[in-house]
């Protein structure tokens, strides 16, 4: 009789550890998770960072989300595209882009109005460059994290429809915007700007995923 109650104490301490075994495994599996998961957010937060520095986006925001006024929202970027493609030299490097983009403020303002104007409509409209935050998004097989980016701003009226973007450097925003295809020139400048490991991660398919080509949001 006594030899049989400490079988069962016994097995019930044997199995007292197993419990205890499994949920020590387990939550230093899930530390392990939740450390690495830190560790690539901020060597993602890094990266971001270093990217933004590295380019300059154009940023569009139309007067509201009716068809009249984003169909104007496209024309205005149009415009300001046609004369930043005729005027605006050739560029190295985002913040000399930028730095260009200041001191003709005025003139892509002054584009901007002359297109809203020609289109019947009297919405005020304001130009600058500023920071401003991004969502991520994937086109094609580059990738921007989400975060701020320093970008050309365009704002038609209230500003509250959906907007429109793309990269102004490095030279991606004078394509057809039916060809999706990554320009190998534009490419290959950020490639020579980053690491070989950020690159790489901006080309992966998995986790963030931002256009590196246009994107009309719906």
């Amino acid at each position: 009789m006594e030899g049989s109650y400490i079988q069962t104490i016994q097995k019930r301490e044997r199995n007292m550890a197993w419990i205890i075994l499994l949920l020590a495994a387990g939550i230093a599996i899930l530390l392990t998770g939740i450390l690495c998961r830190r560790a690539d957010a901020a060597v993602q937060a890094e990266m971001q960072e270093h990217l933004a520095q590295e380019v300059l986006r154009f940023h569009v925001l139309a007067n509201s989300d009716s068809d009249a006024d984003q169909a104007l929202k496209l024309k205005v970027r149009d415009s300001v595209l046609g004369f930043l493609e005729e005027t605006m030299p050739e560029m190295d490097g985002a913040s000399g882009t930028a730095a260009w983009m200041r001191e003709h403020i005025d003139d892509i303002e002054a584009v901007s109005r002359e297109t809203v104007a020609a289109e019947g409509a009297d919405y005020p409209v304001s130009a600058a460059v500023t920071t401003c935050w991004f969502p991520d998004r994937t086109y094609g097989d580059l990738t921007f994290p989400a975060g701020n980016y320093e970008a050309l701003r365009v704002e038609i009226g209230a500003a509250e429809g959906h907007n429109w973007w793309c990269v102004l450097y490095p030279g991606l925003c004078f394509l057809d915007s039916a060809n999706a295809v990554v320009p190998e020139e534009g490419r290959e400048k950020l490639k020579n700007v980053l690491t070989e490991e950020e690159y790489s991660r901006i080309t992966a398919t998995s986790d963030f995923k931002v256009s590196w080509f246009f994107w009309q949001r719906k």
